[in-house]
């Protein structure tokens, strides 16, 4: 009889045993949502629901109409609407990163792992260069932006466009390359942003809509106002795969734009911007596979409609 090669006892059994436990949850996840999408399938008759790459895709989607409201709503009420997109040019830095160290180096790195380290790091720059270099937030968010996008394309063309191929997933998106690993990334990210969101709502509140009386109550506004960019630079890289890098800060803006044209406090912008995202999503996923279009501008273009649908409904109520 072989021993296996670890044991209860032994300093990397937990770690493989938190592996194991994850990827158990991860498939009981993907099998209860499969089971839903296959019935509605059956119900209905429609095919692409039962296809198992189709349901990542829509589970992908539920999990971005969640964080990016979440996060986006805090952002777009502090008029700090473009980090998002900033973040997600340096995020296409970070996996320029990665494919060239993968290319060039002969490295095994994830493109999406350089991405989160680039995409954190810059967040914190950002906040460094507005709050210790007396940089107006709108000028650093532009040189940071067009930096990352500067070295992102160097990385491409230092290697005559070898990488160029494996970087068009990110930049554009595609529900083909929606992977289990995606998924389980998002749905990790999808409870850490809610968690962190709910235990940091108050403060976070305060923050955003009067920065004076949190400092008197004694808030750490700096420490808050990083973990918001933070959380922006996650949800960016862990929604790039499906969005693609140029539009998922869309994600974190036009639902957000859209219910504050019918919210009338925060929590009903928060929930609002929710649902504004989710419908955008699962409209824009059915677009795409349906008409063979990019999956992240058909996500985009439903959430523009549906901010139009508010300003239409605005001005009747009006």
């Amino acid at each position: 009889m072989t021993r296996p090669t670890t044991l209860p006892g032994d300093p990397e059994f937990a770690p493989l045993a938190l592996a194991d436990w994850a990827f158990a949850l991860l498939e009981w996840a993907l099998a209860v949502f499969g089971a839903g999408m296959n019935w509605l399938a059956d119900a209905f008759g429609v095919r692409m629901l039962g296809y198992p790459y189709m349901q990542r895709a829509y589970l992908a989607v539920v999990c971005i109409g969640i964080v990016g409201p979440l996060v986006g709503t805090f952002l777009v009420h502090r008029e700090m609407a473009m980090i998002g997109d900033t973040l997600a040019h340096t995020a296409f830095a970070g996996v320029a990163v990665g494919l060239f160290a993968n290319s060039v180096l002969s490295l095994s790195v994830s493109p999406l792992a350089t991405a989160m380290v680039v995409a954190i790091g810059t967040a914190l720059l950002v906040e460094l260069l507005v709050e210790y270099a007396d940089v107006h937030s709108d000028t650093s968010l532009a040189i940071v932006l067009t930096g990352g996008f500067a070295v992102g394309s160097v990385l491409v063309t230092a290697t005559d466009g070898g990488i160029a191929v494996g970087i068009d997933a990110y930049l554009f998106g595609s529900l083909a390359t929606v992977s289990k690993a995606n998924v389980g990334l998002l749905l990790a990210m999808t409870g850490v942003v809610t968690g962190v969101v709910g235990v940091t709502y108050r403060p976070l509140l305060y923050a955003t809509f009067d920065e004076t009386a949190a400092r008197a109550a004694r808030i750490d506004v700096v420490a808050y106002n990083r973990l918001l960019v933070v959380l922006t630079a996650a949800v960016v890289v862990s929604a790039m795969q499906i969005m693609g890098v140029i539009l998922v800060a869309a994600m974190l803006v036009v639902p957000v734009a859209a219910a504050g044209r019918v919210a009338r406090t925060f929590k009903q912008s928060l929930l609002f911007a929710v649902l504004a995202a989710e419908f955008a999503g699962v409209v824009g996923v059915t677009v795409s596979y349906r008409y063979g279009l990019a999956a992240g501008g058909s996500i985009v273009l439903a959430g523009i409609a549906v901010y139009a649908g508010t300003l239409a409904f605005g001005r009747l109520r009006g």
